[in-house]
């Protein structure tokens, strides 16, 4: 600890900022509201899903591809 300049904290600031009604905003949150439904984070759920099975599919394929012009290469050459 210094003895010529102590550490003092500083005084909390004040930070107030009113809340205003937004009729555009409120629209948005209920219309949001409205779209969601029973059921409907399973259903996002199966999208994910299958999409993730896509992508794991076409990268499957691109090592087999890959796999195989390897091995074609080796027998070329060897």
């Amino acid at each position: 600890m210094s003895v010529l300049f102590p550490k003092v904290p500083k005084p909390r600031e004040w930070d107030y900022r009113p809340i205003y009604f937004d009729k555009e905003k409120e629209a948005r949150k209920d219309k949001q509201l409205a779209r969601l439904h029973h059921g409907s984070f399973r259903e996002e759920h199966e999208k994910n899903m299958t999409e993730l099975r896509k992508k794991q599919k076409s990268r499957l394929i691109l090592w087999i591809v890959l796999l195989v012009l390897l091995t074609f290469t080796f027998y070329v050459l060897l």
